[in-house]
């Protein structure tokens, strides 16, 4: 019986459904974490059509900005990032996660 998967040749495919490799992943993550150059190539990348792939994780990346970037937004106005802040600086975190993440078993009691 022969084996069909072995004959398989990503090169085969047309250039914009080729795959990325792992490198590429990781480059592509690098350059996106730069913060005003990486921005304007993840809004390129996430509208290009040249590689569905690359286009694909722009656009995974950019949600994955936005889902941070709303965390952050909600951590900031119910003052749980001032409390954190606080914290830090006055080196009682754990009465910090104690106050906020009580319902935690592991999280000391404040």
């Amino acid at each position: 019986m022969a084996n069909h998967f072995s004959e398989f040749d990503p090169f085969d495919l047309p250039p914009e459904c080729r795959p990325l490799g792992a490198w590429a992943y990781f480059g592509l993550s690098i350059l996106f974490a730069i913060p005003i150059l990486g921005w304007i190539f993840l809004i390129v990348f996430s509208l290009s059509d040249a590689n569905i792939n690359r286009r694909n994780y722009a656009r995974s990346y950019f949600c994955f900005l936005l889902l941070i970037a709303i965390l952050l937004l909600v951590a900031f106005f119910t003052g749980a990032l001032n409390g954190f802040i606080q914290a830090v600086s006055n080196g009682t975190l754990d009465q910090f996660f104690g106050q906020y993440f009580s319902f935690l078993p592991w999280v000391p009691k404040a």
